[in-house]
């Protein structure tokens, strides 16, 4: 679950709180950045790891919504002989969780966010933490408008030292009383939630979020849901459309025949009816779109390739042999991003086994391009390189 879908849910929620994963070190299950959202009512959404932590991230809900206090939390799960945390712990490395009570300021920026990813637009979140991480700011701006363009975090700003000028076009402050921070590490046998107060880090004038050395300055860039859009509605596609969505796309699946493209076939997914030419004004594909061409109707595709000629997108799958799309391409000029045999080669056989690999491609595409959009930023480069290229399923 992506952060468009945890600020949707935000906004139903009216008390819940927001873990993210501010440092990540070692092996671990998700990136440094994920975040889920945990309710009063104990609904969990998202994962930060395969469920070791989040149990015990629940049980501090009530705590952080009762004092309105953020706090930091450290699992270290390094040490490979360390049972306290049960059998399921298996996912190693060090990470430290920062829980923030969704309200007030906070509540009404991830409203905004949902308003971007609602728009289409890439979003960038800055946390700018001041007096020892007891005050922090909140920043919202428009991914292509932010000094830095980096879906993780950047490097962190050296203690001490001006975080310089904020210009942007949202800036919320909430202040927060002096924290008490709470460290639990692994090898705590006894570590509960209930765990919490002064630790002896602190007496040391540091708090544990200094001591962990986590950055002063945290952003993170966050991208719409982007598309898929799967021309044809038979029966294969029904499984390529359920993963599609499972693996964080949103789904419009177009056919001409009505018949095919209904709600009851495709729950949850967008549904545009017409041929190629009648349904091209109504998708306006844009850059960050995935296309998948499976209707398996020769002169139908061959129009819809026709109208692609310049038009930008992300991804173009073909389903069918080398030869059959040969003949599609015949006298078209070069297609961008294309990849047929739609789908990574894993030796796949049936419509499920298919969707599967079509779905892994459409994932491993999705996370080259945003990296490569990442390292283009830094290098001050507008726009990323092609995607990952893959031959047969």
């Amino acid at each position: 679950m992506e952060m468009h879908d945890l600020c949707a849910i935000a906004a139903g929620e009216p008390r819940c709180v927001l873990a993210t994963a501010v440092k990540v070190e070692g092996h671990a299950y998700r990136k440094q950045g994920v975040s889920m959202l945990l309710t009063e009512d104990g609904a969990m959404y998202g994962s930060i790891s395969p469920g070791c932590l989040e149990s015990d991230l629940q049980a501090r809900v009530d705590r952080v919504l009762s004092t309105q206090q953020l706090e930091f939390v450290e699992y270290d799960m390094r040490p490979e002989d360390d049972l306290s945390w049960g059998e399921t712990i298996g996912c190693g490395g060090l990470i430290i969780v920062l829980l923030e009570p969704v309200c007030g300021e906070l509540w009404s920026i991830l409203s905004r966010m949902h308003t971007y990813f609602q728009s289409g637009s890439a979003v960038e979140l800055t946390r700018s933490f001041y007096d020892q991480y007891t005050r922090i700011h909140y920043v919202i701006q428009p991914a292509e408008d932010a000094e830095s363009k980096t879906s993780l975090y950047p490097s962190p700003v050296a203690k001490g030292a001006s975080l310089g000028p904020i210009n942007t076009m949202i800036i919320e402050e909430t202040p927060i009383p002096r924290l008490s921070l709470v460290v639990i590490h692994s090898s705590e046998a006894d570590a509960t939630a209930s765990n919490s107060g002064e630790s002896n880090l602190q007496k040391d004038g540091l708090t544990e979020a200094e001591r962990w050395d986590v950055p002063l300055q945290i952003s993170a860039r966050y991208e719409p849901k982007p598309r898929l859009i799967i021309i044809g509605a038979g029966n294969d596609v029904i499984p390529v459309a359920l993963l599609g969505k499972s693996a964080g796309f949103h789904v419009v699946v177009a056919d001409w025949r009505e018949t095919l493209c209904t709600a009851e076939r495709f729950p949850g997914v967008e549904l545009i009816h017409g041929f190629p030419r009648e349904i091209m004004h109504v998708l306006d594909i844009q850059s960050g779109d995935y296309i998948v061409l499976m209707s398996h109707q020769f002169p139908r595709e061959r129009e819809f390739l026709e109208l692609l000629e310049d038009r930008n997108y992300a991804y173009l799958g073909i389903m069918g042999s080398r030869t059959r799309t040969a003949r599609l391409l015949n006298d078209l000029p070069p297609l961008k991003h294309l990849h047929s045999p739609v789908g990574l080669t894993i030796g796949a056989d049936g419509p499920e086994e298919i969707a599967i690999s079509i779905a892994a491609e459409l994932i491993s595409c999705k996370r080259t391009v945003v990296a490569a959009e990442c390292r283009n930023a830094q290098r001050g480069i507008a726009h990323a390189t092609d995607g990952h290229r893959a031959s047969g399923r």
